[in-house]
């Protein structure tokens, strides 16, 4: 039988576990490669891959230029107003990892806001960023 203090200790943390570890799991499950085409020094993103299977609107999406090491997040900030940055730490070049709405170091820890300033050492530079345009349908992440 269990006693009074160590029910109420494990049913705190089931009430403080629980949620977090869903947030932790939702973020995971929601990385996603988008489909590109490449020309001309430019990237082009369809809209609609901003849009699930469940038809649920995604914050961002991961793109892999052809010739790069490192993905490029590009996180829909609002209607039409997007921002492409490279994943790839400006202390060491690790690959960051995306989730809660930052994009954190797993080397050192570093983190950065989704427009690339940093948010947290080490690092002290902001992530490269590309400019982005759109039009009715797609998005354009200008390499040059």
């Amino acid at each position: 039988m269990m006693d009074r203090k160590k029910f109420v200790k494990t049913l705190g943390i089931c009430v403080v576990g629980v949620p977090l570890m869903s947030q932790v799991l939702q973020s995971c499950s929601s990385i996603y490669y988008a489909e590109i085409s490449e020309k001309k020094g430019k990237l082009t993103i369809a809209k609609s891959e901003f849009i699930d299977q469940k038809d649920k609107e995604r914050k961002f999406v991961l793109v892999t230029p052809q010739g790069t090491d490192f993905p490029i997040s590009l996180y829909k900030i609002e209607e039409d107003s997007y921002v492409a940055s490279l994943l790839k730490c400006t202390h060491r070049g690790c690959e960051l990892n995306v989730g809660g709405n930052i994009y954190s170091c797993p080397c050192h820890g570093s983190e950065f806001a989704t427009t690339g300033e940093v948010l947290e050492g080490p690092a002290e530079e902001q992530l490269k960023t590309f400019k982005t345009t759109t039009d009715d349908q797609n998005i354009y992440i200008h390499l040059n």
